[in-house]
């Protein structure tokens, strides 16, 4: 063999790990992540949600201590969703429009304790009605667009007067960006970001999720007329393309690796901040891997979230969040 051969050798760089830290294309870091949280009513409460090992719903006062963990970890930003009590639930899920509900209570006591974490509100009609479904539901069982985005508006303005930092509808109904953008400026609140659910799929994926809210078993039907079809790619450059018309600041991409191919093109089209949502059966595939002895969960978290950033991602919606952070500081 010559002695030339190779004259290039791309193992070279890879040989020790100074090497590898230096010439690394992506970087991950805490700032990265976001802390999806569920909260339950309660005081001292903490429980622990079977079908998503190592997650639990907090009380308020629970969901005040995991935003300060957050802050000691780097983590930025904490999502929060509710598991609102049954009796509250109704067809017209009025209790996301109670500026007492869990969502603002929690809210509020986060911006007081903790004011430079952000928070996350979901805006979406699921965790509050009895039918589970995001929006209004018509006599045939159809979920009605312009009604539920009417409620909606007066959703995220409820969510804004508690503290939320990012507003950031679910619902995937048509036009709902633009109203809310515009009740919100009509309201002064001119830097609450909107962050989104821009292509958000009909996914097997959200199951556990559904558990986390009290929502599992109350779905009538699916969610297919107004979520979108996973055969579908071009239809979510449409989605993205018009909610960043209607005044999105960021767009997510829900599940997400599913659907990396969907954060290259929306990043590579756009050129804007792209968030995905590592959902609720995503990280429940990642521990029953752990559980069944076939992974190993630091490198399988670290290994994943990197596969987000290097699809485009500004930042990743997590689970493995505050497991993820404390890898990271080593």
């Amino acid at each position: 063999m010559s002695a030339s051969f190779p004259a290039l050798r791309l193992r070279r760089t890879r040989a020790s790990g100074w090497s590898r830290r230096l010439h690394a294309e992506t970087v991950l870091t805490p700032a990265d992540l976001i802390w999806p949280l569920f909260v339950v009513e309660g005081q001292g409460v903490e429980q622990p949600i079977p079908s998503l090992p190592g997650v639990s719903r907090w009380s308020v006062d629970g969901i005040v201590a995991r935003a300060k963990q957050a802050r000691d970890l780097g983590i930025p930003c904490i999502a929060l969703f509710p598991n609102t009590p049954p009796q509250l639930k109704t067809d017209d899920g009025r209790e996301a429009l109670n500026p007492d509900n869990l969502m603002c209570r929690a809210t509020r006591a986060i911006k007081d304790a903790v004011p430079e974490v952000g928070v996350l509100t979901d805006v979406a009609l699921d965790p509050y009605t009895t039918h589970g479904h995001d929006g209004l539901v018509d006599a045939a069982g159809y979920v009605v667009n312009d009604t539920t985005a009417d409620l909606l508006i007066h959703q995220a303005v409820n969510q804004a007067r508690a503290g939320a930092d990012i507003i950031a509808p679910s619902d995937m109904m048509d036009g709902r960006i633009g109203l809310i953008r515009a009740a919100l400026e009509g309201e002064g609140a001119h830097n609450v970001q909107i962050m989104s659910y821009a292509a958000k799929y009909a996914s097997g994926f959200y199951g556990p999720f559904r558990d986390a809210v009290g929502s599992r078993g109350l779905l009538k039907g699916d969610k297919k007329t107004y979520q979108m079809d996973s055969a579908n790619a071009e239809e979510a450059l449409r989605e993205v393309a018009l909610d960043l018309a209607e005044g999105a600041d960021s767009v997510m991409v829900k599940p997400g690796l599913p659907y990396l191919d969907i954060v290259v093109r929306v990043k590579q089209r756009f050129e804007v901040p792209v968030f995905a949502y590592q959902v609720s059966g995503e990280y429940a595939m990642i521990e029953a891997s752990v559980a069944a002895g076939a992974g190993e969960r630091d490198a399988l978290v670290l290994e994943t979230l990197m596969a987000f950033k290097r699809a485009g991602c500004a930042g990743v919606l997590t689970y493995h969040a505050a497991h993820a952070a404390r890898l990271l500081h080593g």
